[in-house]
């Protein structure tokens, strides 16, 4: 077994957390980033990473970077066989970097060198992609170019963002188990990513407003990448003659004509070419909801 730190934050991380935890390697420290203010109190609540080592009595570093001397010496002092990098938030500097005797190695939830970046999932399913999947790559100074240990595969058919995120991040953790092990035996084989690659930028609150003058095919691949959050919306009058925002979570794309916007029947909407049909919604301040429960409790125009 080796000795070991997880870098990690969201729940993406867990699941390999709590991998390399049940394959018994020593994992001495976790590093995730600070507890944030969050619900109504505001009170400060640890990352999903942050609980689950803390229950398990591993310590937990909370640093706001990693570019100080003090935080690399801190880091260097812990006479790592390696790191392990999974959605961590922190840049790491090359003496972060050089500090393992084996290297950092980090779980990439696309197949590189297809989207590399921030919000690959997202930018899988938003831009039709039929298939995605995780890398496991030594880490480098450049973003997501590192050579490659191991991947796999996964295909998105209509899985939304929510769904595919749950199913990389089970997948992933066993892929990262498999290559500690390779790399713990000496069996470890590095290929190295071409040079192109895709982006996967951030996601911006604009790109999730619905343009019903686009294909019922794009909005389909929107309303799938980006549910249950933050949630393809567009925005439709109410009974107080204002606009309400409605979430759409899943829809399904149908035959079907009609200006860009009109409603042809129920909660089918005519787009730039079909139509899309509206399973899942969600009000303002309201639970998710199927169209026939959306529609008696608000008249869509």
């Amino acid at each position: 077994m080796m000795r070991l730190a997880f870098m990690g934050t969201p729940d993406f991380a867990v699941p390999t957390l709590a991998e390399l935890m049940g394959q018994g390697h020593d994992i001495v420290c976790v590093y995730t980033r600070a507890p944030r203010p969050k619900g109504r109190g505001l009170a400060e609540e640890p990352s999903p990473v942050h609980k689950l080592a803390a229950t398990a009595g591993i310590e937990v570093r909370t640093p706001a970077s990693l570019k100080g001397d003090d935080e690399q010496a801190a880091f260097a002092a812990l006479n790592l066989d390696a790191a392990v990098v999974v959605a961590y938030g922190l840049i790491l500097p090359k003496a972060i970097l050089a500090a393992p005797r084996l290297g950092c190695f980090n779980l990439h939830a696309s197949f590189l060198p297809r989207w590399r970046g921030a919000a690959p999932i997202q930018r899988a399913i938003m831009s039709g992609d039929t298939e995605t999947g995780v890398t496991v790559m030594r880490m480098e100074e450049g973003l997501d170019t590192g050579p490659m240990l191991m991947a796999e595969r996964v295909a998105v058919n209509r899985k939304t963002y929510g769904q595919l995120h749950e199913e990389l991040a089970r997948i992933g953790a066993g892929l990262m188990g498999r290559a500690l092990s390779a790399l713990e035996h000496g069996m470890a084989q590095e290929q190295k990513q071409p040079e192109q690659g895709t982006y996967a930028k951030k996601i911006e609150k604009e790109e999730a407003r619905i343009d019903w003058k686009k294909s019922a095919r794009e909005l389909d691949c929107l309303v799938r990448g980006l549910s249950p959050a933050p949630g393809a919306w567009f925005e439709a009058p109410n009974k107080q003659g204002g606009g309400e925002r409605i979430k759409v979570l899943y829809a399904e794309p149908v035959s079907g004509k009609g200006a860009p916007g009109e409603i042809l029947n129920g909660l089918t909407i005519a787009c730039g070419e079909g139509a899309l049909k509206l399973v899942n919604v969600q009000r303002a301040g309201k639970a998710p909801m199927d169209a026939a429960a959306f529609m008696r409790g608000f008249a869509l125009k």
